[in-house]
Parts: C-alpha cells; sequence; structure tokens
C-alpha cells in the first residue's frame, strides 16, 4: 500500500480513517457510522458523500488514486441494484469508488491481519495482501513488458493471476493483430478470437480485481470493450496510470499498492522485464 494514501473503513458499527505508513497504519479517527442502519438509497449516498467530504482534513488530495473506501457490515447486505446505485452515487459526487467488500473477502483480510500482528482490524489484513485473485488486462501487442511488470508486481504479493496464466507468446502469431500464449491453442478461424477474449473476460467473475496496465495513460479499444464487462459485473478495477481518452468515467481507482513506492517508480523499466524473463 502507497506511503500516504488514505484509507477509509465503514465497518459494522464505526468508521475509520488510517494513513498507510512503512506497510503499518497509522489511525487518523474512529468515528460512529454517520448513518442508520435503515438509510438507503440518495439519503445513504449522501451522508457517505458528507464524510468523504471531511477527509479533506488529511490530506490535499482526496482523490481515486491518494484514497481507498472500503465498507462491509450493513452495507454488505445491500441487494445488488442498491449496491450498484451507492458506488455509483459515490463516485459522482466524491469522485471516490466505494469497494463494498465481500463477505468471504473480509474473512481473508480479517485472518490474513490475525495471522500477521494479531490484530481484528481488517485493514490490517489488506495492507498486507489486497488481493487473493486478480485479471490483468491491457494491450498485449503494445504492453506486454508492463502488463509483465504488473503481474510480477503481483506475484510478489501473494497474488494469484487468473488471467494471462502465461505471458510466453506463441510463435505463430507474434507480431499479429491477436497474439496468442502458450497455454492457449492456436485460432480455428477468424471468428475464434472471440472464443479467446471470452475465456479471459470469463475469469473477471472469480477475480477479486481486474488491473488495467495502461502504461502512458492509453487504454486501447480492446480492453475498452473490456470495461463494459467489467462494469456489468460490477467488478472492482484499478488503472496502472490515470485513463486517457475514455469517453465515459466510470467507478474506479488509480494506482497499484505497491508498499512504499511513489508512482513513477513503479513502472516497470525495460532492464527489469529482461531481467525477469531471462530468470525463468
Amino acid at each position: 500500500m502507497s506511503d500516504g494514501r488514505i484509507l477509509v473503513h465503514f465497518g459494522p458499527q464505526h468508521v475509520s480513517v488510517h494513513r498507510a505508513r512503512g506497510g503499518g497504519l497509522q489511525v487518523l479517527t474512529r468515528e460512529r457510522l454517520p448513518f442508520g442502519a435503515g438509510l438507503a438509497g440518495e439519503a445513504l449516498a449522501e451522508r457517505v458523500g458528507e464524510f468523504c467530504a471531511g477527509l479533506k482534513e488529511y490530506a490535499e488530495a482526496i482523490d481515486n488514486k491518494t484514497t481507498r473506501v472500503h465498507a462491509t457490515g450493513v452495507l454488505q447486505r445491500l441487494p445488488q441494484p442498491e449496491a450498484a446505485a451507492l458506488v455509483n452515487s459515490v463516485y459522482v459526487d466524491t469522485g471516490l469508488y466505494f469497494n463494498i467488500v465481500g463477505p468471504e473477502l473480509e474473512r481473508f483480510y480479517l485472518d490474513t491481519a490475525l495471522a500477521a500482528c494479531g490484530s481484528t482490524d481488517m485493514l490490517e489484513g489488506l495492507v498486507r495482501r489486497e488481493f487473493r485473485t486478480a485479471v490483468v488486462c491491457g494491450s498485449f501487442q503494445q504492453s506486454l513488458g508492463d502488463i509483465e511488470g504488473t503481474i510480477a508486481q503481483l506475484r510478489e504479493t501473494g497474488t494469484e493471476v487468473l488471467s494471462p496464466r502465461s505471458t510466453r507468446i506463441k510463435p505463430e502469431t507474434e507480431g499479429t493483430n491477436f497474439i496468442l500464449f502458450d497455454y492457449q491453442d492456436l485460432l480455428k478461424n477468424p471468428r475464434d478470437t472471440w472464443r479467446h477474449k471470452y475465456v479471459h473476460m470469463d475469469a473477471f467473475r472469480r477475480a477479486d480485481a481486474v488491473v488495467v496496465c495502461n502504461p502512458g495513460g492509453r487504454v486501447g479499444s480492446g480492453t475498452v470493450f473490456e470495461l463494459g464487462f467489467m462494469s456489468a459485473l460490477g467488478k472492482r478495477v484499478i488503472f496502472t496510470e490515470e485513463p486517457q481518452g475514455v469517453s465515459v468515467s466510470f467507478p474506479c481507482e488509480v494506482g497499484l499498492g505497491a508498499c512504499a513506492q511513489p508512482a513513477e517508480d513503479r513502472r516497470t523499466h525495460p532492464s527489469r522485464i529482461h531481467a525477469r524473463i531471462a530468470s525463468r
């Protein structure tokens, strides 16, 4: 988790605000939830938005790069349409992604926190291992080296990358408009590109997050196509850099949580890519 990032947790009874420091957490405040169990719809979104507006007390910038907002407790029990409406409203009003953590993932964070430092604070587990599983997207033709670096960064934290499982290109497809990796079979015909695309996107369902590797902010047409599928699933989406050229803004986050490294240092240098490839 990047040093200085603000982490917010709307829990069962309290909302807590922390700052990431040196791989750990500094508690900034802990208050009773600013809403009751019966609050819903726009009224609930307004209360959440009002609380998030007050976060400017702790940081000069409060946005989807510097701030992470997580929710459990009663918010986990919202019906899917109401949960999606809340996420959308909070994003429109504040620019923040309101991440409603599922019960299984919450349990994982709690178990990780307990094993690591004897804590019962979910965020203590989250800063140690944010994802169990992830899918990495991006332009395999133009940004494969950066995608390699992103996958390596995720795996270093123990994250299982569901897709792509490998980035070793099938020699027959290198330099083509639709490259395939060593674990994929060759195309039957041009329409067979859809089968491979769908298998990759279907892995979104099982992932804790979809990480979009977009060096320089570029988001290719193939990735834009996939973003619609991610949004329909209500999947957590994290861009490695601020997206450019996307006509419709949508709830997302920017920047992976590599411990104590600013964004510019996390970009994968070509020499590191070659070193990783050579070490296989």
